[in-house]
């Protein structure tokens, strides 16, 4: 009797131990929460984004569900300076060397989703690039030294010829992001200059001569072997400072659109920014260049330039789109992009 309840004891000892063990392993596969009704669950990692978030701005855990750590989607669907704005906002932390910023034109126009998908290798995301007409570019497009196409040099508005200095976002050669008012000094376009404030052109006034070395004062060659053009300047050292007047860019700049930009926070992280406009009839009509500036300061940005926006704009974040296109709903075909890629 004493072997038979030694034997029994064991017995119903490895039951409980058994039982025990198979009810901690029962969660839900990841996919599971700690939420109410006694259930079990695996605790869901706690997320800390790489951004201070502002009020209204969320972790978006679909867009980024297949990143590596360091890089993050977000998204924003509140009242914002007033008024209703959606938009959506991918961030990644350059000082981890293992993303790459890779600025692209196509010889012919074709859709942002569509640069990505023609693009080998790992992109996490992509933004529409500069201006353009036609399949030409307006803007500079440069990718580790190769420069596809420069700033424009001059704009007409009559009866004066003007030469604006641009705004341009570089990728340094240590992977930290930088801007600048830069200008393509000489004939072929590759001497590039930065200046520390645009050539102070304004429409309707005698027009300032054309940038060299030494005007603006302050010059210095710009050496960034990476960088993409756009304009205006929003955010310069931390303030807000839009220079659409000097760089003589009239883009409906006060009036509610769709708006891309690039920013950068002063711990490296690099922000595109994407909101959708020319969508009224579900409450979304856009924002002007004020409202642009104040939600990448607000996002934490130091330094950030608009893109060529409107009906151009398009972020798409883990192959899909986020915004809504902004022309007319159907993705505008465009020259260039910014791809955000796996080194």
């Amino acid at each position: 009797m004493i072997v038979m309840k030694t034997k029994l004891f064991f017995v119903l000892s490895f039951f409980l131990l058994f039982t025990a063990a198979c009810s901690k392993d029962g969660g839900s596969g990841g996919g599971g929460n700690n939420g109410g009704g006694g259930g079990g669950g695996t605790t869901p990692p706690v997320i800390v984004p790489i951004i201070t978030l502002p009020a209204g701005w969320k972790y978006n855990a679909s867009y980024s569900s297949s990143f590596p750590s360091g890089i993050q989607a977000f998204s924003f669907d509140t009242i914002f300076n007033g008024r209703t704005v959606k938009a959506f906002c991918l961030a990644y932390d350059s000082k981890l060397g293992i993303f790459d910023f890779k600025p692209v034109q196509s010889a012919t126009a074709k859709k942002v989703s569509e640069f990505v998908s023609q693009e080998s290798g790992i992109v996490y995301g992509a933004i529409n690039g500069g201006y353009f007409g036609g399949n030409s570019s307006y803007s500079l497009v440069k990718y580790s030294n190769i420069q596809s196409s420069h700033n424009i040099k001059s704009v007409s508005r009559p009866p004066n010829i003007y030469y604006p200095t641009r705004a341009a976002f570089g990728i340094q050669a240590n992977g930290s992001p930088t801007t600048a008012w830069i200008y393509h000094v000489g004939a072929t376009n590759e001497n590039i200059y930065s200046y520390p404030i645009p050539s102070p052109n304004v429409e309707g006034a005698v027009p300032q001569p054309v940038p060299t070395e030494t005007f603006p004062a302050g010059g210095s060659s710009w050496t960034v072997p990476t960088a993409i053009g756009g304009s205006p300047m929003l955010l310069r050292g931390g303030q807000v400072t839009i220079s659409d007047i000097a760089e003589l860019i009239s883009i409906n700049n006060t009036s509610s659109r769709p708006r891309s930009a690039l920013g950068y926070t002063a711990n490296g992280i690099v922000l595109l920014l994407a909101v959708e406009g020319d969508n009224g009839g579900a409450g979304y009509p856009g924002i002007n260049l004020a409202d642009l500036a104040a939600m990448l300061n607000q996002l934490g940005c130091t330094d950030a330039m608009n893109l060529d926006g409107g009906g151009s704009t398009s972020l798409v974040i883990s192959g899909r789109l986020t915004v809504r296109p902004g022309d007319a709903g159907v993705e505008r075909n465009v020259v260039s992009a910014v791809l955000i890629k796996r080194k």
